[in-house]
């Protein structure tokens, strides 16, 4: 199984897919692409996951939409990991989503390509629902798959046309 280092994660209007290019220990690149339904899915679950790891409170709307505000903008930019001529690309058929203590393991799987694991932390979970959201806000896809304090959090910050990672 691939396990993604650091990633860089992009809209392509062209495929009307989200780009997923990470980076492996060996170096080498990976990209899979995600479509709009998968990752529909893929982010009810998360939202879901991460509105569990707050407390049970009033205003907890209000506490969460705070919290992504600040991990979207506590994000450093980086370079992009950028994929080649030699990079293996494949479609996302379905993501396995396993949480674990304080972060999420995702493994991509597709048709016939080996799995491509990738572990994110709260802070770092949250930073790649923003760069998601931005995505989706990109393409013009539909929101419904996202909870009002995302959409709240995600009017705050960076502008769309930067890559993050």
């Amino acid at each position: 199984m691939a396990t993604l280092n650091r990633i860089t994660t992009r809209y392509d209007a062209a495929e009307d897919r989200i780009g997923l290019t990470g980076e492996l220990a060996s170096g080498e690149t990976l990209l899979v692409w995600l479509t709009r339904p998968l990752v529909d899915q893929l982010v009810v679950h998360l939202v879901q996951w991460l509105e569990k790891q707050q407390p049970d409170m009033p205003r907890a709307d209000m506490i969460l939409s705070f919290a992504q505000e600040a991990a979207q903008n506590a994000q450093a930019v980086q370079p992009p990991v950028k994929a080649d001529q030699r990079t293996d690309q494949w479609l996302a058929r379905d993501i396995n989503i396993s949480p674990q203590a304080g972060q999420v393991c995702l493994t991509f799987r597709g048709a016939a390509a080996a799995p491509a694991m990738l572990t994110l932390a709260i802070t770092p979970l949250r930073q790649w629902l923003g760069i998601l959201h931005r995505a989706y806000r990109t393409a013009g896809w539909p929101l419904q798959a996202w909870p009002h304090w995302m959409l709240e959090a995600g009017a705050q910050t960076r502008p769309a046309d930067i890559i993050l990672n």
